[in-house]
């Protein structure tokens, strides 16, 4: 089967579902970033991706959007808090 898709050359097209340049749908970072806290390991909130939506998203992928999230805690090295 063939295709043919027209071209947009005045740009008057307008994506509903994906903005133009955005990289993520919204809504599936926040999702990402609250399953790790209901116990998901990065490989299986891949593998749930995979089974629910279809999507291929590699564990690399995951540790990035949960780790942008994620501050990493600062210790003051010796300094007693009084």
């Amino acid at each position: 089967m063939e295709i043919t898709v027209p071209r947009d050359r005045d740009s008057s097209f307008e994506p509903r579902m994906v903005a133009k340049r955005q990289r993520r749908l919204t809504g599936v970072d926040d999702m990402v970033i609250s399953l790790p806290a209901k116990g998901l390991t990065h490989g299986e909130i891949s593998a749930h991706l995979a089974e629910v939506y279809g999507a291929e998203v590699p564990e690399q992928t995951i540790t990035t959007m949960t780790g942008k999230h994620s501050r990493p805690h600062r210790w003051f090295g010796g300094c007693s808090v009084t």
